[in-house]
C-alpha cells in the first residue's frame, strides 16, 4: 500500500494563520518535510512546528543555491532541477513505504511555492492533497489595511524580475499589482513604478503578518536591497461606490 503525499500552505509567517486543515494533517504525518537555504533555519518549519507529532520525522530540504546565480543562468537551471529530483526522489521512498509524508509550504503550496516542483514529479505517481494556505500577499493587503480590488478592477500578480519595460507594461494595464521577488530588483520596480504612473499609490511591505513587520509608501524609502520576506502593493480601489 502506498502512501498519501500532502502540500500543506502554513501561511504567511503569522503562526496563527495557519488553518484548521492544516493542522490535522500535519498531526497524521509520518514526515514533514520542510525547505531551507543550507545553512539556514526553514521558515515554515517555524510556523508550523507546534503541530508536529510526536515522533514525526523530519527531512530538511535544502536548496543547493538561491539568488547566487542569475535565475535565468544554466548553471541555475540545472542545480536546482537536479535538487528536485533528488528532493522527490527521498519522499518517493517514503511514499511507496506506506507513509504519510507532508511538505511545508509558506503561504500556499500552489502559488510562487517550491512544493509544486514537488508535486509535478510526485502527484501522478501518489494519493496526492493540496492544502490551501493564506498567501503572503493577502496577509501583506490585511495587514496594512489597504483594499486591493473590487468590482471590475483587475488585479496583477507580478516577478520583479521581470525587465523593466515588462513591468511597466504591466502596471499601466492594471488596476492594482502586487510585485514578488523584490529583493535586488527594487531600482528597477520602482522606476517602472514611475514610469506607469503608479510610484505615488506603492506600498512597500517588509515581513507581513509577522513580527518586525514594517510598511510605508514606497516612494518614501531607498533603493537599499529588499529582504526576502518583501513585496510591493498598489491598491487598485480607491474608495466605496
Amino acid at each position: 500500500m502506498t502512501g498519501r503525499l500532502i502540500g500543506v500552505g502554513v501561511g504567511p509567517g503569522d503562526p496563527e494563520l495557519i488553518t484548521l486543515k492544516a493542522v490535522r494533517a500535519l498531526g497524521m504525518a509520518d514526515v514533514i518535510a520542510h525547505f531551507a537555504k543550507a545553512g539556514n533555519s526553514s521558515h515554515a518549519r517555524a510556523i508550523a512546528s507546534a503541530h508536529f507529532p510526536p515522533g514525526a520525522e523530519e527531512v530538511p530540504l535544502l536548496y543547493p543555491v538561491t539568488t547566487e546565480i542569475p535565475h535565468r543562468h544554466e548553471a541555475y537551471r540545472s542545480a536546482i532541477a537536479a535538487f528536485y529530483d533528488a528532493s522527490a526522489a527521498a519522499l518517493a521512498e517514503r511514499l511507496m513505504a506506506g507513509q504519510t509524508v507532508a511538505v511545508l509550504s509558506e503561504g500556499d503550496p500552489l502559488f510562487y511555492g517550491s512544493y509544486m516542483h514537488l508535486h509535478v514529479r510526485l502527484a501522478h505517481r501518489f494519493p496526492t492533497e493540496v492544502i490551501a494556505g493564506v498567501t503572503g500577499m493577502s496577509g501583506c493587503w490585511s495587514t496594512v489595511g489597504a483594499p486591493i480590488a473590487q468590482g471590475e478592477d483587475v488585479l496583477m500578480v507580478l516577478p520583479g524580475t521581470l525587465n523593466e519595460d515588462a513591468l511597466a507594461l504591466r502596471l499601466a494595464q492594471a488596476d492594482a499589482a502586487v510585485i514578488m521577488k523584490v529583493g535586488r530588483n527594487l531600482p528597477k520596480i520602482r522606476r517602472a513604478l514611475e514610469r506607469a504612473g503608479r510610484l505615488e499609490r506603492a506600498i512597500y511591505v517588509e515581513r507581513g503578518t509577522m513580527a518586525g513587520c514594517t510598511h510605508s509608501p514606497l516612494a518614501a524609502r531607498d533603493d537599499a536591497r529588499a529582504p526576502y520576506f518583501a513585496i510591493v502593493l498598489v491598491p487598485g480601489w480607491e474608495g466605496a461606490a
